[in-house]
């Protein structure tokens, strides 16, 4: 049968990278002074290249925001300068270390770093003056994560209620927000962790050379395989060993954990997440496992 007319179907890649670029756009027409929540994880660098392409030939019209816990991984900075200095984006640090000279948090000794970004994060965007914070949750992470909306309600004290959430129908988003107040924006809700490797695939998008396997110096923890730093050294009966690991994710490297891997390409890292029965979060960061609500109860404070 001959064809008498162009197919213009969408992949499904093709549906998710449009829709995040209307939100993307949407949000910068709608809100005075959004910004973009920056980790330098694989999520938040689809992100940048998603809004790079929203708004290209121009630059990207908002600046970005990253809560430096200083237990970030090196590899993870470099790459965040990399794109900073290809984009020529404004870059907003805020450091944990910071906000507790300046007694913004408290570290009692006991409350990990990466708990103590939630008062650094909402002084920053207090700070700032921002409306919008884009972040890169996406809702097959976590069942906390799988009930936010893509426009995210946040109070004048930066906390999230999940029965106040506003109704998306037909994609149709209520930024309405008093003074105080603030939206956070999650262009990425709709993706999965093999939609964020497939775009990474497909796009050739430069990110964080642990994401792919390598040797490294790692100690066993509540079953989880941390990165030996200064930071992380043995306790009790524990040993040093050095494995063929890769990370899912990164975060504080004080609390996330690696995988044994030999997954050295995207291709590769494809083939394994299609078959993986854990998501991300669930088998490599231990500030989810304190309690069946700990992202929630996190969210609900101000958390990413």
């Amino acid at each position: 049968m001959t064809t008498t007319h162009a197919d213009y179907r969408l992949s499904q890649l093709d549906e998710l990278e449009a829709e995040s670029i209307q939100i993307f756009r949407e949000v910068a027409a709608e809100f005075e002074k959004p910004v973009l929540m920056f980790s330098g994880g694989k999520d938040s660098i689809v992100m940048l290249r998603l809004a790079e392409k929203a708004f290209f030939p121009a630059k990207i019209p908002f600046p970005m925001l990253q809560v430096d816990t200083g237990f970030d991984f090196p590899e993870v900075l470099e790459t965040r300068d990399h794109w900073v200095n290809r984009l020529g984006v404004r870059m907003v640090v805020a450091s944990v270390d910071d906000a507790i000279k300046n007694g913004v948090v408290v570290d009692d000794g006991k409350t990990s770093r990466n708990r103590l970004q939630i008062g650094t994060l909402l002084n920053a965007i207090e700070e700032e003056g921002f409306t919008a914070a884009f972040g890169g949750g996406r809702r097959d992470e976590e069942k906390a994560r799988a009930k936010e909306r893509v426009y995210s309600h946040r109070d004048e004290f930066g906390q999230w209620d999940p029965k106040m959430q506003r109704p998306e129908l037909w994609s149709l988003y209520n930024g309405r927000i008093h003074g105080g107040e603030h939206m956070r924006i999650f262009p990425l809700s709709n993706w999965t962790e093999l939609d964020i490797w497939d775009y990474i695939h497909r796009e050739q998008i430069e990110i964080p050379s642990i994401y792919f396997s390598h040797q490294r110096r790692v100690i066993l923890r509540d079953g989880m395989l941390l990165s030996e730093s200064d930071a992380v050294q043995p306790k009790g009966n524990e040993t040093v060993e050095e494995r063929t690991v890769r990370f899912r994710t990164v975060g504080d490297m004080t609390l996330t954990g690696c995988v044994e891997s030999t997954a050295s390409t995207t291709a590769e890292i494809i083939e394994e997440i299609a078959v993986a029965r854990v998501t991300e979060r669930g088998a490599t960061r231990g500030d989810d496992r304190f309690s069946e609500a700990a992202m929630e109860d996190r969210k609900k404070e101000g958390y990413f």
